[in-house]
């Protein structure tokens, strides 16, 4: 049960930090920097939502578009850091 839940954060994080890339710089930073984007995004996204008490409901689909928000806030942050903004 902890393998399949350290899984589904991988899958979810890869796919979210991805979209996060597409989004936000028009491509992908590679699978591991995806995988640390997305997983960050979801901490972010849950939080944020959280503070403003917004619910997008339960499930797969819901986590990757809570953390493809998230992702995409924490890359336009570390983009207004670097000067990209």
């Amino acid at each position: 049960m902890v393998m399949e839940g350290i899984l589904i954060w991988l899958l979810v994080g890869g796919i979210a930090g991805w979209l996060a890339g597409l989004i936000v710089k028009g491509g992908g930073q590679g699978i591991v920097i995806n995988i640390v984007v997305g997983i960050v995004g979801a901490v972010i996204g849950g939080w944020l939502f959280g503070q403003l008490g917004v619910a997008i409901g339960t499930g797969i689909i819901n986590s990757i578009i809570t953390a493809v928000i998230g992702a995409v806030i924490l890359l336009l942050i570390i983009g207004l850091i670097r000067g990209k903004g």
